[in-house]
């Protein structure tokens, strides 16, 4: 929930400059006859942004209360609680509201995703809608001049669908598309100066299932990622673990051609600003983005992968201070705020100190999918939609990073909750991250030295794609702390029951720790002289290489930064014999850092 007055900027229609839109024209009328509104459209579209723009310019003095239905607890709206009578001194049981209904202006209260809310809301919410009052108290005495319901009508994401004739009497109802509200002009004043005439075009010309899809908010989206030089594919929400698919139905019902990239390039055309597949460091570069920009992001990796250490450890050079650190599992609602009576007869919210204070914040929800209970995931829900806990702005709040696990790996299912569209599409960015996105094993080796690079040469060199997959990050610490032990290593991977462990041999690993003879950089570097003249023969049959041209390559491209530092004049030797077409896959896909590196290499082979 939260309020505002009117100091907000006036989207343009479009209809035409100055003139109002369909859903404004509505909002102006219902205030007038003092009838309360009910909006239905699909999500995305601009209700919501409409109601926070329009009342602001239409209306100046009166403030828009906003209640997110769908984020609501019972005792959010309304409590009884034991409030002493001035009169009598005596202790009496009274019906608190909510704060943000007593302003101290004229106000409209908007009810967003009123379809969404419990049962117990859900009559709440009637009395309001029909009469205008909240238990004992009249909302008119308040000072509300305008109530409207909003929400859309598919029953993959609302709870309730009403159909007592006795309700809908009481309203008045309104049916919009995505062109009865303002969000062109927004978009456009949003992202100057590209002209976005041409990406208008492109969404226009799309069928109505389409549009539907690429709905108004998920546009923005991507237009953000596309003003960051991200895949603009990051803006297209994570539904169920899924990237959502730009497919129109077929006959059937199920979806048809998967047309995500051809519009994702038409769109990336109209802009003239490319559609990368990959950048390098995704998870940091993003980071950086959200915190720059304000943005909500959505990371889904695999378990024991890193990848919530990398965003707190990027947030934290960001920022300067830790981020706020949230575990769904173990969060309750009373972590985050607590209702509480107020001296002057209201219900008002007690936030978490850490919420609180003028300092720059970032929020780190973790295992984001895996919810202690609903009721801790309604406030979550209400923090990463309206940057607003319990109807507060929280200041100076810069980005939001959700880390979650998708609902399947290595095919076994992971106890996760599902979500839906409407809350998938909060997010500007949505990333799936593979564990090579993740650069921990600089990490693993500052932390654990020679074992590190022994595990880590084991991990590149000695097991298949599928043995890699079962090996995390997080497993090949547990690796190097067993040995140090002398446990058996198995113990170290992933416990499957019956007596079974993780189905990946791990003989190769034990003889290295033996010293059974290997390659890997630390034992070019000691036999360099060898190398350089096995590298020189093959040179000299052919420009192709041989196969020990192969292993030298596979060596150093496998190598960390760290590792090709330290050994940065042999690197740099085996290299100069290397074929062209082999250095210059170095460069692809590399980090900035390693871009650097090799690029230093290269110079100084230029130099000679």
């Amino acid at each position: 929930m939260s309020t505002e007055t009117g100091q907000l900027t006036t989207p343009a229609t479009e209809r035409g400059r100055g003139e109002p839109s369909r859903l404004e024209s509505f909002i102006d009328a219902m205030i007038d006859i003092g009838q309360t509104g009910q909006i239905f459209g699909e999500h995305g579209i601009g209700k919501t942004a409409t109601f926070f723009t329009h009342i602001g310019r239409a209306h100046p003095g009166t403030a828009l209360v906003y209640v997110p239905a769908a984020n609501l607890t019972p005792d959010d709206l309304l409590v009884n609680a034991p409030v002493r009578d001035p009169h009598t001194g005596e202790l009496v049981l009274r019906q608190l509201v909510m704060s943000q209904l007593k302003p101290g202006t004229p106000f409209v209260l908007l009810i967003d995703d009123s379809l969404q809310a419990g049962d117990t809301i859900q009559s709440q919410l009637m009395q309001i809608a029909c009469n205008w009052t909240l238990g004992e108290h009249d909302l008119r005495a308040l000072g509300c001049v305008g109530v409207f319901l909003t929400d859309n009508e598919s029953l993959s994401e609302t709870s309730a669908r009403r159909g007592d004739l006795a309700l809908l009497d009481r309203m008045v109802t309104m049916r919009i598309t995505a062109n009865d509200t303002s969000w062109r002009r927004h978009l456009a004043a949003k992202y100057r100066p590209w002209d976005l005439d041409p990406v208008f075009a492109v969404w226009a010309s799309l069928s109505p299932a389409l549009r539907e899809l690429l709905s108004p908010r998920t546009l923005d989206h991507v237009l953000a990622n596309a003003k960051e030089g991200f895949p603009l594919r990051w803006g297209l929400p994570l539904i169920d673990g899924e990237r959502l698919k730009l497919a129109e139905p077929g006959p059937d019902g199920r979806p048809g051609q998967n047309r995500t990239a051809e519009i994702l390039d038409r769109l990336a055309q109209a802009l003239d600003v490319p559609n990368p597949a990959t950048i390098p460091d995704p998870v940091r570069q993003v980071v950086r983005a959200a915190l720059r920009n304000r943005w909500t992001v959505l990371l889904q990796g695999p378990p024991g992968c890193g990848k919530t250490e990398l965003v707190r450890e990027t947030v934290r050079a960001g920022l300067g201070r830790e981020p706020l650190y949230f575990s769904l599992p173990v969060t309750n609602v009373e972590d985050l705020c607590a209702p509480v009576p107020s001296p002057d007869g209201t219900l008002d919210n007690l936030l978490a100190a850490n919420f609180t204070g003028p300092g720059p914040k970032a929020i780190v929800w973790d295992e984001y999918n895996r919810p202690k209970d609903k009721a801790a995931f309604a406030k979550l829900m209400e923090i990463t939609q309206e940057w607003s806990l319990a109807g507060r702005r929280i200041e100076n709040l810069r980005a939001q990073i959700a880390v979650q696990n998708p609902p399947y790996h290595l095919g076994r299912k992971l106890l996760v909750s599902r979500n839906n569209i409407a809350q998938a599409t909060r997010f500007t960015a949505s990333l799936t991250v593979d564990p090579e996105d993740i650069p921990a094993n600089e990490w693993l080796l500052a932390r654990y030295g020679a074992d590190a690079e022994t595990v880590l040469e084991w991990w590149k060199h000695d097991i298949d794609d599928e043995g890699r997959a079962w090996i995390t990050k997080r497993t090949l610490e547990r690796l190097v702390k067993l040995h140090r032990k002398g446990l058996p290593l198995e113990m170290a991977t992933v416990y499957l029951g019956d007596g079974e462990y993780a189905p990946v041999p791990l003989t190769a690993l034990i003889d290295r720790f033996k010293g059974r003879p290997v390659t890997g950089l630390r034992e070019l570097a000691r036999d360099a002289d060898l190398w350089e003249a096995r590298l020189r023969r093959a040179a000299e049959h052919t420009d192709e290489g041989g196969d020990d041209s192969d292993v030298v390559h596979q060596i150093l491209a496998n190598a960390e930064l760290s590792q090709l530092k330290k050994h940065r004049a042999v690197v740099a030797r085996m290299v100069a014999l290397l074929p062209a077409k082999l250095r210059a896959t170095y460069l692809v896909g590399a980090s900035d850092r390693q871009q650097r590196f090799w690029t230093d290499i290269f110079t100084g082979l230029a130099r000679r």
